[in-house]
């Protein structure tokens, strides 16, 4: 029996100083490799994705060229004990994995898969023997085809120095290295290096009767429970004999003031920091506070419309010790003069380079944006035969015509067809010919048989369309275009509850954002209305 080149017992010992042990799972990866290259094409250069982590990648390694190193060997853990060998620019090649249901005439082999027996009671000679002697009957192979974004070899890009912990790393992971980001796996163990991350300054106070004539270092909140708080002392004030009483009420005993901290420039006041930090975040739509107070500076809407919020960078900023920014929910409407978001540096003078950290995550684009709302012109579209011959009372087009009216769009069409896909799709022209730049369709959107919503949309030049949607209610939304016209589907629930996925959606729509299964995938989360 011989696996590749190689003979049974030769394999064993090339797993032995190359694994360090006679891996139950590397004997098995060898006869699948084997299995695979004799199912490929002749000639034909292939790279491997191998769907776990556990012993068969290092078969792979042993026996093809194919290495995680030079990347042709691509680990992608599925949890499956299967590999895919394919022609590296279209794709097509063959999938080899160990079947469970082969397995079954081979009790010692099922026990070390299943994992029925614990380590130290399987017996591990007959579990290489049956290994041996099934040889490739256990294994099933599939021809497949790989998808398009895992052909080629990813590149690095450029590489650049991180400007926090001055290690190289590649560019397309972000304005800082992932480690910095928050994502090492591992906790210092040098105090040098912990020292390093520290953004506290040490500060000198004086008795309260010594800080006359002298400039307050910073503001000084003072607090009425119910009824005030704010800068009773503000930084650069002279401290004179009146303030004395005053900051004793505040419980101050000992004060900083500038004549006895000199500050170096390595260091960054709470005002000029949150400052930096909001004309960053600012985007269209967006102001900001122009003079900090006690260290933090606010963003507002200047306009109506939806706040959209870059999430992934707001919780990278609030990674960085030192630094923090608190906003309402992305996609939350909002009117001009509106406050969406507070930041702040947390000491009261942050070192430069936590300050070029957290600029350097800012970036370039705004993590804060106001989406105004198109006003649309709105076609409405009901379905149904009971409802077209009069049999049931329309109750769609008031509740659809007040929920868009509320956004100031305008209702510029509206009719009722029958359960009828060329009824439906001569309803959908008369309200693009009646200049609907937005149609709502209703009803006819479930699986049923004689629902032919979908059908009739599809036929009607809709593309791009999207069915099925993690709300409830609403789970039978339908979104797609017709050309620069949304389409949306609105199911029989809103004739019901007061909230549904069209509400959700809506405002997003008004605003122009683009609409995929992904986001519609992320609204589940919240996607669930208590009515």
């Amino acid at each position: 029996m011989e696996i590749c080149d190689y003979s049974f017992e030769e394999y064993i010992r090339l797993i032995t100083s190359f694994h360090g042990s006679v891996a139950p799972g590397m004997v098995i990866g060898g006869f699948m490799v084997d299995l695979a290259k004799k199912n490929l094409p002749q000639g034909e250069f292939f790279d491997v994705i191998c769907e776990t982590q556990s012993c068969l990648p290092d078969a792979i390694q042993l026996l093809t060229p194919c290495t995680i190193g030079n990347g042709w060997l691509k680990v992608i853990t599925l949890g499956r004990y299967a590999m895919t060998f394919y022609e590296k620019y279209k794709g097509v090649g063959v999938r080899v994995f160990l079947d469970p249901a082969k397995i079954a005439a081979w009790p010692e082999i099922k026990n070390w898969y299943f994992k029925l027996k614990p380590k130290k009671e399987q017996d591990s000679k007959l579990l290489i023997e049956q290994i041996k002697e099934s040889g490739s009957s256990i294994l099933s192979l599939q021809h497949v085809k790989v998808q398009p974004q895992f052909l080629g070899k990813k590149h690095k890009g450029k590489i650049v120095i991180c400007p926090y912990c001055g290690e190289a790393y590649p560019s397309e992971d972000g304005k800082m290295c992932r480690a910095c980001q928050g994502q090492a796996p591992y906790l210092s163990l040098n105090p040098l290096d912990e020292q390093k991350g520290t953004y506290a300054l040490p500060l000198k106070t004086i008795p309260i009767e010594q800080a006359i004539g002298l400039h307050a270092l910073h503001d000084m909140t003072r607090i009425i429970p119910g009824k005030e708080k704010g800068a009773a002392i503000k930084r650069g004030q002279i401290i004179t004999k009146k303030d004395i009483p005053l900051l004793q009420q505040m419980g101050k005993q000992c004060i900083y003031v500038e004549e006895e901290n000199p500050i170096g420039q390595d260091f960054v006041h709470e005002d000029e920091a949150a400052l930096a930090f909001v004309k960053a975040m600012a985007g269209g739509g967006v102001t900001f506070t122009k003079s900090p107070k006690e260290g933090r500076a606010d963003l507002m809407a200047s306009r109506n419309g939806l706040l959209v919020v870059d999430e992934k960078r707001l919780e990278m900023f609030n990674l960085i010790p030192g630094v923090m920014c608190a906003s309402c929910l992305s996609f939350s409407e909002v009117v001009r003069g509106q406050t969406l978001a507070g930041t702040r540096a947390i000491p009261l003078f942050l070192p430069k380079t936590t300050l070029i950290k957290a600029m350097n995550v800012l970036g370039d684009t705004p993590l804060f944006e106001v989406m105004p709302l198109h006003q649309a012109r709105v076609g409405i579209l009901v379905t149904g035969g009971e409802v077209y011959k009069g049999v049931v009372e329309d109750k769609f087009i008031p509740i659809i015509r007040n929920k868009v009216e509320k956004y100031r769009c305008q209702v510029v069409d509206a009719l009722i067809v029958p359960d009828d896909r060329q009824a439906i799709k001569n309803g959908v022209k008369r309200l693009l010919n009646s200049g609907a730049d937005l149609i709502v369709t209703t009803a006819g959107l479930s699986i049923d048989p004689d629902d032919v919503t979908r059908q009739a949309l599809l036929d009607a030049g809709v593309t791009d369309m999207l069915h099925g949607i993690p709300i409830l209610p609403g789970t039978m939304t339908l979104m797609g275009h017709i050309g620069s016209v949304q389409v949306i589907g609105v199911p029989a629930c809103a004739l019901y509850f007061k909230k549904t996925s069209f509400d959700l959606l809506l405002p997003r729509m008004l605003a122009g954002l683009t609409i995929t299964r992904h986001t519609l995938a992320h609204l589940g989360h919240g996607g669930l209305f208590i009515q």
